[in-house]
């Protein structure tokens, strides 16, 4: 007799209400296995892989690729009596604990559901606002295609926002993965073929309100991360008071040193960039001046001052802005550094990073230079006290020994919290930043 089990969606990250779910890893009729990764699922933080709580059989998917799921809802039901092969050979694993703890003794709270990933579902009901309705059958049933496309998951959420059919498409990326280009090829031959034509595996037609979209005109829905920074910069923008101070700096020197530390043996299979140099300066400049590694704490009325610096460095993904974080940046080497920020941002490019990575950050480099950007005023990551902007290097004008030369000049930008920091302090900060990427040395001279 068949003994089925809901998995309910849970709480990867504290606090967080929904998520969407980005691609499924198994369909209908697959044997899975305690640990097994089952789905993937978009966060406000993060894209999440979420492991099977248990042995058994996949009876249905309760989610759509794309859907919002609010946490606590059923998103899988798994068959976990013993017939099939996955639970066959999982001698001794029946009394893993996977069946949900009870609610203490007198408790009227509904019991919370164990799983292996997150903080499972929350106790109590989460009061939200009302949402358009949303599909709530079956992704799939018994008999569902078993061929799965080959494609990154901000390519799925890309071919789902346009209505593009991944199965139907030939890939044209490594190994046959479906790329940005064939999906945004495919939308482009939609706008003059029949919507079935780009079905083929019997999936939805393209709604008439669709169709009917000017050909000039593309909707994204704001989901995810793109939706919880939208969320994050305005109240950052309008609960904290934002104040930008700008300095040019000569970075002729530090540029050299780019250039020598490039050829060490310590930094064999690392990309040394001046972003290195301005990360180590900040630390530096933080430690000299720790008021500015800080947060505002409103409901206390105190000032945090942290003594452990995360360094976030603000990356431009598929998905959104992220912003990762160096946890203890401050002890880190200067080549440890340098690994960790390398393998920060490819991890955050790559949609991996957890939402660890992007929680608990104190203060913020935005690298705007490599856009080709000169200066700007960013907005600081909500709970920290100051962002620091760093402009593109460019060949210009500048005094040296009162002699007109030719040198290679960045700009930086230092937004920070006036409630926290005063003019005094914030230009402080960024004198410090300045003098050690005009002269290196004062990077040894000050640690």
């Amino acid at each position: 007799m068949a003994e089925l089990k809901e998995f309910r969606l849970p709480d990867v990250g504290e606090g967080l209400t929904e998520a969407d779910i980005v691609a499924w890893h198994v369909k209908p009729g697959d044997q899975v296995e305690v640990n097994q990764i089952i789905v993937e699922i978009e966060t406000a933080k993060a894209v999440v892989e979420l492991p099977s709580p248990w042995d058994g059989t996949v009876a249905r998917l309760l989610a759509e690729e794309g859907q919002t799921v609010d946490v606590g809802n059923p998103i899988i039901e798994v068959d976990v009596s013993a017939a099939g092969p996955a639970t066959a050979g999982a001698a001794g694993s029946a009394e893993r604990p996977v069946v949900a703890a009870p609610a203490p003794a007198g408790s009227d709270q509904p019991e919370r559901q164990p799983v292996l990933v997150g903080y499972g579902v929350k106790a109590a009901s989460t009061t939200r606002r009302p949402r358009k309705a949303t599909v709530t059958a079956a992704a799939a049933e018994p008999g569902a295609p078993a061929a799965r496309a080959l494609a990154k998951p901000p390519v799925r959420r890309l071919a789902k926002d346009l209505g593009i059919n991944l199965a139907g498409l030939a890939g044209t990326g490594p190994e046959g993965t479906i790329t940005r280009e064939d999906v945004h090829r495919a939308a482009g031959q939609a706008m003059t073929r029949p919507a079935s034509e780009i079905r083929p595996n019997g999936a939805p037609a393209a709604s008439p309100a669709t169709l009917a979209r000017p050909a000039g005109e593309e909707r994204i829905p704001i989901r995810g991360v793109r939706k919880h920074m939208a969320a994050a910069m305005v109240s950052s923008a309008f609960t904290a008071p934002h104040v930008t101070e700008f300095l040019q700096v000569d970075m002729t020197e530090t540029m050299h040193a780019v250039r020598r530390v490039r050829g060490l043996p310590e930094y064999d299979g690392v990309r040394v960039s001046p972003l290195l140099f301005v990360a180590r300066a900040l630390l530096i400049a933080v430690r000299r001046h720790p008021l500015v590694n800080s947060s505002w704490d409103d409901g206390a009325q105190e000032i945090v001052v942290k003594h452990q610096v995360n360094l976030g460095i603000a990356v431009a993904t598929d998905r959104g802005l992220l912003v990762p974080n160096l946890k203890n940046a401050g002890e880190l080497s200067l080549p440890e550094l340098a690994r960790s920020l390398r393998a920060l941002t490819e991890t955050a490019r790559a949609g991996q990073a957890t939402p660890a990575d992007l929680a608990g950050g104190t203060i913020t480099i935005t690298n705007i230079g490599v856009f080709a950007v000169d200066g700007g005023t960013p907005i600081l990551t909500p709970g920290e006290a100051a962002n620091l902007a760093f402009g593109q290097v460019r060949d210009a004008p500048w005094v040296v020994d009162g002699q007109l030369e030719v040198r290679q000049v960045t700009t930086l930008s230092l937004s920070f919290d006036h409630r926290i920091i005063d003019g005094a302090l914030g230009s402080a900060v960024l004198a410090d930043v300045g003098s050690m990427l005009a002269d290196p040395v004062r990077m040894l001279a000050w640690s």
